[in-house]
């Protein structure tokens, strides 16, 4: 199984074509679950939300995106790490 760690500073493409900005990791203070604090950029109407600051379950960015519901998506997983000469 391929490992992935989201580590701050760091820079991820949702599926959807916008760019992310991990800010931090941080933990819920009731449960415990691990949140990724982003920065959602250069949205322009590609995803859901517009450009902001957003905290989402470490699983659910760490995700595979659903292929049934979006058949034409080339990306495997829900958000990637870009690579610096992208």
């Amino acid at each position: 199984m391929e490992e992935r760690e989201v580590k701050p500073f760091t820079m991820w493409r949702h599926f959807k074509g916008a760019r992310s900005f991990v800010i931090t990791v941080a933990e819920h203070s009731e449960t415990g679950e691990k949140l990724v604090v982003y920065r959602c950029m250069d949205n322009n109407g590609k995803t859901n939300h517009k450009d902001g600051i957003y905290a989402r379950p470490l699983d659910m960015f760490l995700s595979e995106v659903d292929h049934e519901k979006y058949p034409d998506v080339k990306q495997k997983y829900r958000f990637e790490e870009m690579k610096e000469e992208e």
